[in-house]
């Protein structure tokens, strides 16, 4: 048995109830301990963390990140938890189960710095870090303990003391043999957590949990499985790979394999983006296809210019529309080419706005980006459209003369508000 404080980094052979150099009980013990080293990260609570941080009278408060009461929870902190607020709850009912929470609007801009001062200090670590959102990644260390002169475990539990003191928040890790079995270690100890799952123990220690546990087992795949009989990770254990390809079909073996902690994915220090969006929600329910249409166009504009900021085009688009009763509506068009054009992406998602807009109330409206296509490929004009190419100039010029003077340098005018 292997025991590591996490006060003092102190590595000892023996199963000890307290450090005998420091005293502390932040103790992380386990046999496997020195031989792991994929680690999941997570930031605890990060935006409302961060605004804790830099409003210290709020330590001790409930504090919801979010829209204001037409909105939905970015993100709590750990009080507002204990009253049974949750990220992506209507603000209504949050503010309904916690009333005395202190609501702060998103900062983005601020939440993505302290992410990359995070991150910079992840990569001085090891090469091999994949983000998985502005809060999160996972790590893996192998190779790396001649150039740290201690194991991964000792390096991880150091680098979250580093962050605590240097960017003013606690992060949770998770350490394991693979990135599945680390991320599901990391929600095991949260907040300012650290928790192991070995390779041997892995598969016994998954076998009494609930399917969902699994990432990607979402709430349709769980009444499959519940359909079938398979409510437990045991169930799906006990499967052979043909018997899980007959009851589940391709992604059967899959699922299996996962329920037993197997994971052969590894830690890739890029990220590819599956999809690029952008959404609003509006201060008032909204009806009319006109009043929809600006701002649509405006979430337009805005796709486009994080697709030129990624380097990636739309090859298709997806609006989202979420109705006054928070129902989700989702409506996909393919583009006969790929594009980075707000006008292009505009005149695709039009039709498919105005068929949805019927009378039905729609507290928010969201374009997304998908397939995505290389920048290379976008707006190269042909026969159908020789003058995309020319449209591609016009919006260069534009976003030139905004990223110069400012927004409203050059305005559209479907863009103008509307008294």
């Amino acid at each position: 048995m292997a025991t590591l404080c996490r006060d003092c980094l102190r590595v000892t052979a023996e199963d000890l109830a307290a450090c005998p150099s420091c005293g502390s009980h932040r103790l992380v013990r386990h046999p496997e301990l020195l031989r792991l080293t994929v680690a999941h990260v997570d930031c605890d609570a990060f935006y409302a963390a961060i605004e804790k941080r830099d409003r210290p009278e709020l330590l001790a408060r409930p504090v919801i990140v979010g829209g204001m009461r037409r909105g939905v929870v970015a993100a709590c902190c750990y009080v507002a938890r204990t009253r049974g607020v949750r990220s992506a709850m209507p603000m209504f009912q949050a503010l309904r189960a916690c009333p005395d929470a202190v609501v702060i609007r998103p900062d983005m801009a601020k939440y993505a710095a302290e992410g990359r001062r995070i991150r910079t200090l992840m990569e001085a670590l090891t090469p091999l870090v994949q983000p998985l959102s502005i809060d999160e990644a996972v790590m893996d260390l192998a190779g790396t303990e001649a150039l740290h002169g201690a194991p991964p475990a000792a390096v991880l539990a150091r680098f979250a003391l580093r962050v605590e003191r240097e960017v003013g928040v606690t992060v949770s890790i998770g350490l394991a043999p693979n990135r599945l079995l680390a991320k599901i270690a990391a929600e095991r100890d949260k907040p300012r957590g650290f928790a192991v799952i070995g390779r041997a123990e892995a598969a016994a220690l998954l076998a009494p949990e609930p399917a969902t546990l699994l990432p990607g087992v979402g709430p349709v795949l769980a009444r499959r499985l519940a359909a079938a009989g398979v409510t437990r990770l045991g169930q799906l254990q006990a499967l052979s790979d043909r018997e899980a390809l007959a009851r589940f079909g391709e992604e059967g073996p899959g699922l299996a394999a996962r329920a037993r902690g197997e994971d052969p994915r590894p830690v890739r220090p890029e990220r590819e983006a599956r999809s690029i969006s952008a959404e609003t929600t509006f201060e008032r329910d909204l009806r009319e296809a006109a009043e929809l249409e600006r701002p649509l166009w405006h979430l337009c504009e805005k796709l486009a210019r994080r697709l030129g900021e990624k380097g990636l085009a739309a090859g298709g688009v997806v609006l989202k529309l979420k109705t006054a009763g928070f129902a989700l509506r989702t409506r996909h068009a393919r583009l006969p080419a790929p594009t980075r054009l707000p006008e292009t992406l505009f005149e695709a998602a039009q039709p498919l706005l105005r068929k949805e807009a019927d009378g039905t109330a729609f507290r928010l409206v969201g374009i997304g980006a998908q397939p995505l296509a290389p920048a290379a490929e976008a707006d190269r004009g042909d026969l159908a459209d020789p003058e995309a190419p020319r449209r591609a100039a016009r919006w260069a010029a534009v976003e030139a003369l905004r990223a110069r003077f400012g927004e409203g340098a050059v305005v559209r005018g479907r863009g103008l508000r509307t008294r």
